[in-house]
């Protein structure tokens, strides 16, 4: 579909402002750094059973309730932290994914420098085995790929985190192009 300065984009691109940004100039394109894939993978449990733009315009928030999402950071909140966020109403208070961005933060923070990184990006496929969508329906939900490194986060001891989630972060970080066919942003992180 056009968008409002005539560049063709994926519909879902087009629907808010905000889309548009988030679009053009952040999804799809590569994520680098295990605090960076930290952020977005702690986005994307919070956006489990939500709208995206319902997380997209509490970012912010979120941010400063986990302190930039830096891991060192976060591993260090107490309960007192959690009763914090709990009532912080900049996020979204779910005690469950709250609790699960703690603990895993706890988990990665005695990881070596860079695991995270290099564990979710041995999960990139293959572009060149990945045929381009040219229409919103064919773009999966979940693929071998998403299942596996979900499986492989949660045997890590890694919470809130399942196929979809995992597909929804490989998108959302680079590690797939489902840009659609004739977008202005396909191939653009590559």
């Amino acid at each position: 579909m056009a968008g409002p300065d005539g560049e063709q984009r994926c519909p879902w691109g087009l629907s808010t402002e905000d889309y548009v940004a988030y679009h053009d100039d952040e999804w799809g394109r590569p994520v680098h750094g295990d605090d960076a894939l930290f952020e977005r993978l702690c986005l994307e449990a919070f956006q489990s059973g939500l709208s995206w733009i319902t997380i997209l315009r509490r970012r912010e928030g979120f941010r400063r309730a986990f302190g930039d999402f830096r891991i060192a950071t976060v591993a260090e909140y107490t309960d007192t932290d959690r009763d914090r966020l709990l009532a912080d109403e900049g996020i979204i208070r779910n005690r469950a994914k709250i609790d699960a961005t703690l603990a895993n933060a706890r988990l990665i923070a005695g990881w070596p420098a860079g695991e995270l990184d290099r564990l979710i990006w041995s999960y990139a496929p293959d572009p060149a085995k990945r045929p381009v969508p040219r229409t919103i329906a064919d773009v999966p939900a979940v693929t071998d790929e998403s299942t596996v490194l979900a499986k492989e986060l949660k045997r890590k001891g890694l919470r809130f985190i399942g196929p979809t989630t995992a597909y929804a972060l490989m998108q959302a970080c680079g590690l797939v192009d489902d840009h659609l066919e004739g977008c202005v942003a396909r191939g653009a992180g590559r």
